[in-house]
Parts: C-alpha cells; sequence; structure tokens
C-alpha cells in the first residue's frame, strides 16, 4: 500500500509539473493557431479589399469605354452629316459653275447672232445702195436675208 501511495504522489508531482508544460504547451499552440487565424483573416481582408479595387477599376474602365464608343458615335454622325453637307455644298457650287457657263454660252450665242444679224443687214443694205434697187425689191431682199438667218446660225 505504501507503495501505492508512493506512486500517486509520485504521479501526483510529476503531473503538476508536466502540466504546467503540458498546458505551457498547448498554450503556446493556441496561440499560434490563433495568430495563424488573425494572419488569414487580415489576408482575406486584404485580398477582399484587392477584389474591390479591381471590380471598382473595371466598372471604371467599363464606363470610360462606353464614354469612348459613344464619343466615337457621335463623332462619326458628325463627320456623317459633315460630309452630306459638304457634298451638297460641292454639288451647289457646281451647279452655279453650270448655269454660269450656260449663262455664258448664251450670252456668246446671243452676241454670235446679233453680229450675224447686224453683218447680214449690212449686207441687205450693201445691196440695196449697191444696185439702187426699188423699196419693193429692197423688202424682198431684207426678207429673204431674214430666212436664210437660221442658216447661218447652225
Amino acid at each position: 500500500m505504501w507503495v501505492a501511495i508512493a506512486f500517486i504522489i509520485f504521479a501526483a508531482l510529476v503531473w503538476k509539473k508536466a502540466a504546467g508544460a503540458i498546458t505551457g504547451l498547448l498554450d503556446a499552440r493556441a496561440e499560434k493557431i490563433r495568430a495563424e487565424l488573425d494572419e488569414a483573416q487580415r489576408l482575406r481582408e486584404d485580398a477582399q479589399a484587392l477584389l474591390a479595387n479591381y471590380q471598382r477599376r473595371q466598372r471604371d474602365a467599363l464606363k470610360e469605354a462606353e464614354a469612348i464608343i459613344a464619343h466615337a458615335r457621335e463623332e462619326a454622325d458628325r463627320l456623317r452629316s459633315q460630309a452630306g453637307a459638304d457634298l451638297e455644298a460641292s454639288l451647289k457650287r457646281r451647279e452655279a459653275q453650270a448655269m454660269d457657263r450656260i449663262a455664258q454660252a448664251e450670252a456668246g450665242a446671243l452676241a454670235e447672232v446679233r453680229n450675224l444679224t447686224v453683218d447680214i443687214a449690212m449686207d441687205a443694205s450693201r445691196r440695196i445702195l449697191e444696185t439702187g434697187i426699188q423699196p419693193a425689191q429692197a423688202d424682198k431682199l431684207i426678207d429673204q436675208s431674214i430666212a436664210e438667218l437660221p442658216k447661218h446660225l447652225h
């Protein structure tokens, strides 16, 4: 029995010394795990902050891309309108130039007709004066000269 009591006392002393060491080891292990959990929590928060930052940047980039596309469409519409206006102005200028050329051609043709009429009238007057003909014959020559006028115009 003394052996059992001695063994119990020995076990209690060992347990008291070992319990402190075991408790210290367990506390150290628990502290290490707590530190790892804190580090994991900090890393998780950092990752969430980075994710939020990248998502914000992505939204900003999408908005910027949409703005660029909208601006490009507006610019294309403006250029299309400008090209239409430029084409219309060019066509009006060409039409005005063509009308000017037609007017010049008409003026030239009228001047040519006037000159030809004057030449014919002068020719008729010269014939009348050279031949000394009667007024009835003069009228006939003038009518004949007028009738010949279209031949000279073409």
